[in-house]
């Protein structure tokens, strides 16, 4: 057991509210401080809360350096990435005594980096959470704990995205006890295995060729990979004409 035991949350949307949340609610001793990523979110958190300037932090990403300054002050044992935008770099990785972990949205080592929910169907892989270790490279530290979800053929991106939200709360709240302990069992990722996307990828991957030969199943899965709207569907053009394609599956038996 670890005596005052204190965390730093990077909390973003209603993922990091609900981490706060739960800890604020259960633990309150353990927060040390909050990392938001604008004034409203500072302001909004200063007023929910009750939390005074100095315990709600921006983090501005083009000077990382200050927020590493504001952190090294509070002698905590973890930072908590939930569901932060930004990538986290050294020092501020290592600025607490056990580092850093991460709440990804993926049943790691599968669908690394963006767009989770879009790969995962296009690549017909297990889906899941993680919550793991960050290191100077993008979603290959070791994993902490995992929970994996089930899916089936009236998934869509969208649906995969609210299911992961949702779960990896649940999979932190669960195993909070076990992490306040000081008990981060790791356990190394299989590299070779899964795949790792950027941004830029999205695109391109949600053209759909007339020309091309599709299995049933490959454009099936293309195209509930891109149904989240209000967001653009997969394409595909007939000479000067684009157009734009989502998909309803429904089971019937």
């Amino acid at each position: 057991m670890i005596y005052n035991f204190k965390v730093v949350i990077f909390a973003d949307g209603d993922v990091g509210e609900s981490t706060v949340r739960y800890v604020h609610s259960e633990f309150p001793e353990d927060l040390a401080a909050i990392v938001v990523s604008g004034v409203e979110s500072k302001i909004f958190y200063q007023n929910e809360f009750g939390f005074g300037e100095d315990k709600v932090l921006i983090h501005n990403q083009k000077e990382p350096d200050k927020i590493y300054t504001k952190l090294s002050i509070f002698n905590h044992q973890l930072n908590i990435l939930a569901w932060w935008p930004y990538i986290i770099r050294e020092p501020i990785i290592s600025s607490s005594k056990f580092g850093t972990i991460n709440f990804h949205p993926s049943l790691l080592p599968y669908n690394r980096g963006k767009n989770y929910n879009f790969w995962n169907l296009v690549e017909d892989v297990p889906f899941g959470v993680s919550i793991h270790f960050v290191e100077e490279r993008i979603d290959t530290g070791d994993i902490l704990f995992q929970k994996e979800i089930e899916k089936n053929w009236e998934d869509t991106g969208g649906t995969l995205y609210f299911k992961a939200k949702k779960e990896v709360v649940s999979l932190f709240v669960e195993n909070y006890l076990v992490i306040r302990k000081g008990e981060l069992l790791r356990r190394r990722q299989d590299l070779g295995k899964g795949s790792f996307h950027y941004a830029r990828e999205l695109e391109s991957a949600s053209e759909i060729s007339l020309d091309r030969f599709y299995s049933g199943r490959e454009l099936l899965n293309l195209l509930r990979a891109r149904t989240f709207p209000p967001h653009p569907g997969c394409h595909f053009s007939d000479g000067e004409e684009k157009y734009e394609v989502n998909i309803k599956i429904k089971k019937i038996k």
